[in-house]
């Protein structure tokens, strides 16, 4: 699970698996998650077409639309927003790649991995030549690196997740009572072996979970206690890496340049150099008229008919592997325990409550005059891009206000004083209070458009603190089960794996909702099984957990979207295919010097 918090949307990016759409040979998407006829028809190229050679060096300047700073946390091991992960493409490389099923490929342009399923063990071995940006070969000791640190009592991220609990021996390491990890074999200098106690089928998939998709350099972190690595200088001031490009000039929050990594296994890289900066969403239009720079990342769709049609860029897009969703919060995570705690007593407990105010929401509407159809109504909190596990029959919440206001009725949610607010089933005043990202210039509106909409059916909906919230304050206050968030509005770029253990599973610290329940853990255990490997079953599996979520309603997924990255008609060999032979920033490069 390397699921990924959002700012906004996430776009491609396969190191981070903050990846999006569908792939396909012919560079473009049409894709039909059955969630409007819109979408279904939107069509976008996902390679540039520009076939002139490019010239020797020159400079790329890329935008990082984005009203929030990024953490710059470059390591993803510790990464948890889609932002940073944006700052650190150029410098990264991933182990592996994926096939067309999303699953991981055994001949990778910087490793082999060999799976054998009938003695549940994986093989990974780096080739020869791969090295990190200050010129020392990736070893297995480099592999097998994050796995301790990520296993680690004191490590600080979220990726220990139940997945990774699979690796024999991993818990018994964290837990301190072994000092390695018994299941993961170094081989020889470049080789490791990973044994699972059961072979889920996550561990086909290319989701950097329980199968890291990066190694980490050991020497860099030499020194520097586990619980101290997140705020180190190698993860935010001096990162060591092993993509195309290295960093060479980081201004917080702002901006990263890039040269060239004369290390690099792979393709020598094309540009003397790459800056990326961070523009805010009310600017970025006018610099793409202006031709400020060669890409924009994360241009907002909900201006899409202002800057569509400028000339001089290619327009790159596709379905997201992601989704907006409402939140319920329903417990607290318990630090000590390592697992959430659901409060029967909770202001959200009573789920005709949630079905109430997910019945409430005409997500169409949002979609249609906010983001030009770029955003569409979402069934499920499995996304259409798994098309083979994406119940597309489930109807999901869309606006039925009489079933609303019944839900509630029944419940005995009623407004007992006259004042056209409905009380608690006690009788008392019942505020909700509602937590809502500021990520985009229409985020207000949303948030407005959403408490009218709960209000037509009797319920106090209140901003949380009385206005929107700054993203990474926002995800601090989630995270930290902050009493004044009832419920909330959020999103997940889901990786390339499917399985939702790592968002709502007991021991997932990214299960914001702190919803759990017998039923939850065993269906989810059951899709995380070796039964699961069966794909007749696997479907069967996922259908009825996604039925069991609907029902439910402790997050309600709202929306799906595409994303897009205009990229200007000089650029040239530039994909945001999933599935590709080189890294993207090695082949790309510029056909003339000026814009």
């Amino acid at each position: 699970m390397n699921k990924k918090i959002m700012g906004m949307v996430s776009l491609f990016s396969i190191f981070a698996l903050a990846a999006c759409g569908s792939g396909g040979s012919d560079n473009s998407s049409s894709n039909d998650s059955g969630s409007s006829d819109k979408a279904a028809t939107t069509s976008f190229e996902m390679a540039t077409k520009n076939d002139k050679k490019a010239i020797d060096g020159g400079t790329l300047e890329v935008a990082v639309v984005s009203d929030t700073d990024f953490t710059g946390i470059f390591s993803p091991a510790f990464s948890q927003i889609v932002l940073d992960d944006y700052f650190s493409e150029p410098a990264q490389e991933t182990l592996i790649t994926v096939d067309d099923d999303l699953k991981i490929k055994e001949d990778n342009p910087a490793s082999t991995v060999k799976m054998d399923p009938d003695n549940k063990t994986v093989t990974m071995t780096i080739k020869d030549g791969v090295k990190w940006s200050d010129g020392k070969d990736v070893t297995a000791d480099d592999m097998i690196f994050p796995y301790e640190v990520i296993g680690d009592k004191e490590y600080t991220g979220v990726r220990y997740s139940d997945a990774i609990q699979e690796i024999e021996g991993m818990v018994e390491y964290h837990d301190g009572k072994a000092d390695t990890i018994s299941g993961i074999e170094k081989v020889n200098d470049k080789e490791i072996k990973i044994k699972f106690k059961t072979f889920v089928p996550s561990i086909l998939q290319g989701g950097n979970d329980p199968i890291l998709g990066y190694a980490m350099p050991k020497h860099a972190f030499e020194g520097i206690a586990v619980k101290d690595m997140e705020g180190s200088d190698p993860v935010r001031k001096t990162p060591v890496t092993m993509g195309p490009y290295k960093f060479n000039k980081i201004v917080a929050g702002q901006s990263v340049e890039y040269v060239p990594n004369e290390h690099y296994y792979g393709e020598k890289p094309k540009l003397d150099k790459v800056v990326m900066t961070k523009v805010g969403t009310a600017a970025a239009a006018e610099a793409m008229k202006s031709k400020k720079y060669d890409m924009f990342i994360e241009m907002p769709t909900n201006t899409y008919d202002s800057w569509k049609d400028n000339d001089g860029y290619q327009m790159l897009g596709q379905l997201d592997n992601a989704y907006d969703y409402l939140g319920f919060k329903l417990g607290k995570w318990d630090a000590d325990q390592g697992k959430v705690v659901m409060d029967e007593n909770s202001k959200m407990a009573d789920k005709s409550l949630r079905q109430a105010m997910g019945y409430a929401l005409d997500n169409k509407i949002i979609g249609d005059r906010f983001f030009a159809g770029l955003k569409t109504p979402a069934n499920s909190l499995i996304v259409p891009t798994f098309a083979t596990l994406h119940d597309k029959d489930l109807k999901g919440y869309t606006q039925d206000v009489d079933k609303a206001n019944k839900l509630l009725d029944d419940a005995g949610f009623k407004d007992t004083d006259g004042d056209g607010l409905r009380e608690d089933k006690d009788g008392n005043k019942l505020t909700i209070n509602f937590a809502f990202r500021d990520n985009s210039g229409v985020a207000k509106s949303i948030a407005d458009y959403y408490i009218q909409s709960w209000k037509k059916v009797g319920l106090d909906v209140q901003l949380t603190g009385g206005r929107l919230m700054e993203v990474n304050s926002f995800y601090d206050k989630l995270g930290a089960d902050d009493p004044e968030i009832d419920v909330y509005q959020a999103g997940w770029s889901t990786g390339f794996d499917p399985n939702p253990s790592g968002l709502y599973g007991t021991v997932a610290q990214f299960n914001f909702t702190r919803f759990e329940s017998e039923e939850n853990t065993k269906l989810l255990k059951e899709m995380s099984s070796e039964d699961a490997l069966d794909e007749a079953k696997q479907v069967e599996m996922y259908k009825e957990w996604q039925e069991y979520a609907f029902d439910q309603a402790f997050a309600i997924p709202t929306m799906y979207m595409y994303v897009l990255r205009p990229v200007s008609d000089r650029v040239v060999d530039y994909t945001i295919q999933r599935q590709y032979d080189a890294n993207p920033w090695a082949t790309i490069g510029v056909s003339a010097e000026n814009r």
